[in-house]
């Protein structure tokens, strides 16, 4: 996808409408940092030009961007939090660099929290648990746990635990990541 002003617009406004992490292309940042360059571009020869209203533009496309990176990255923050607390991952609708970023997140909280039984001396409450790629669309069902689990689109993420993972990747329904 091509982004342009309206675009931005669009997703700015449900961002900050809503929330919930507006659903952006895989390739979100580096489009918009294509577009970003041509925009400079305009933007500089405006200045050569001394056109005022279309350097004036730029500026406000680049309070646009910035406000737009600043929601996604609080709702990212409250994602990764909720994810580490639940064990399911969903990064639907996120950048490649925010799916990145956000595993990197949940890492770090899954780490803060071990801290926390290690001060109160109890074991981890869960057991290990494995990040995985939905292949196939999976329906609802009981783990060897016992504990519901599902439905899982096709290529979602979810961290599960290792027992769950291991038997959806051994019916090729996953995929470690």
């Amino acid at each position: 996808m091509k982004l342009d002003y309206e675009e931005l617009r669009r997703i700015h406004r449900l961002e900050k409408s809503t929330s919930q992490i507006v659903k952006v292309d895989v390739d979100f940042f580096s489009e918009l940092k294509k577009f970003m360059q041509e925009q400079k571009k305009e933007y500089l020869k405006a200045i050569k030009e001394l056109d005022s209203a279309k350097a004036k533009s730029f500026e406000n496309l680049r309070k646009l961007v910035e406000e737009i990176f600043l929601i996604r990255e609080r709702k990212l923050l409250n994602k990764a939090l909720i994810a580490s607390r639940t064990n399911e991952l969903d990064d639907s609708g996120l950048a490649e660099e925010e799916k990145q970023a956000l595993r990197k997140m949940i890492k770090i909280i899954n780490s803060h929290r071990d801290n926390l039984y290690s001060i109160l001396e109890e074991k981890k409450l869960e057991e290990e648990s494995i990040t995985v790629k939905i292949v196939k669309p999976v329906e609802v069902f009981i783990g060897p746990d016992k504990k519901e689990y599902g439905p899982f689109e096709e290529n979602q993420s979810v961290s599960l635990p290792k027992k769950v993972a291991l038997l959806l990747i051994k019916n090729n329904l996953a995929e470690e990541i």
